[in-house]
């Protein structure tokens, strides 16, 4: 028994060995206790030395609250935050809800007013046509009223077209055949013709009233044929009785200039046109004198 109790007992080196190992370990023991947050025990003479208000706070890594407790701080902290952003989320959404109706209003608007521009630019269209119809109409009323003025200056104008003269022999009313014969080319001429009139001028180389009656029956002795044996309208005739009146457009004259007298009977025809009333007709035909002598 002794013999164990000796080999039990340390040596001096060992001790101070022992000793050593322990000096070194206790703060290794008291960093680790410190980094896993369990907290040491203090002796009782710091405890009783060391006053509260001076005493460290011991926070582990979340601090001196628990990590649960942390989110309902930061929670607690945000939510005003997150109000003001609700807050502002929805100032945003009420303006762009008043931008869009803005929008629509002001595309309403426009479309009004193009509708309206549309309305007025057709209304200045059919305006303008009508203008332009009211114009062309007024030009076709002036022209027109123009060519009636035309017509109307114009209905006693007449140009000779043709004439003849028929010769009767001894003052007596009787057509040879060349009279007939003349006188059936020159109503051929006016068949169905508009706008002419004949004009019938007898001549007698009697004196006074003997030859005024003498050359009136020559005149009527033509008007009779020519109405009997061509239908000649009466109102076309204008016939008059000269006797042995000189005519002062006679182109015959004697040696002192002056018209030379009636010798024969005759009996001078001009066939005279209207050329405005005579419009859409053919010209009378014959244009050229026709003469002739009875034998």
């Amino acid at each position: 028994m002794k013999s164990n109790a000796a080999n039990l007992t340390p040596f001096p080196g060992q001790l101070a060995v022992i000793l050593l190992a322990s000096a070194l370990g206790l703060p290794a023991m008291a960093q680790q206790d410190q980094a896993s947050g369990t907290p040491q025990s203090t002796p009782p003479s710091a405890q009783t030395t060391t006053s509260p208000s001076t005493t460290p706070a011991r926070e582990g890594f979340w601090g001196r609250v628990n990590p649960w407790a942390r989110k309902k701080w930061v929670k607690k902290q945000t939510d005003p935050i997150n109000d003001r952003l609700t807050e502002l989320d929805g100032v945003n959404a009420k303006n762009a809800k008043d931008i869009q109706d803005v929008d629509s209003r002001a595309q309403a608007g426009i479309h009004q007013a193009q509708s309206a521009a549309d309305a007025a630019n057709q209304t200045a269209t059919a305006a303008n046509t009508q203008a332009q119809q009211a114009g062309a109409t007024a030009q076709g009323a002036s022209s027109h009223v123009d060519q009636i003025n035309g017509t109307v200056n114009g209905l006693d104008q007449y140009k000779k077209v043709t004439e003849a003269e028929v010769k009767f022999r001894g003052g007596q009313p009787i057509l040879s055949a060349d009279a007939k014969k003349q006188l059936d080319d020159l109503a051929t001429s006016v068949d169905g013709q508009h706008g002419y009139i004949l004009e019938v001028e007898a001549h007698s180389p009697l004196a006074g009233s003997a030859g005024i009656q003498s050359s009136e029956r020559l005149s009527e002795a033509v008007k009779r044929y020519l109405v009997t044996e061509h239908n000649i309208p009466v109102y076309r005739m204008h016939a008059v009785a000269l006797g042995n009146a000189v005519n002062a457009d006679a182109t015959s004259q004697d040696d002192n200039g002056k018209p030379q007298r009636v010798r024969t009977s005759t009996v001078q025809i001009r066939l005279m046109e209207n050329s405005l009333a005579a419009q859409g007709a053919a010209p009378p035909q014959g244009a050229a004198s026709l003469t002739g002598a009875e034998r």
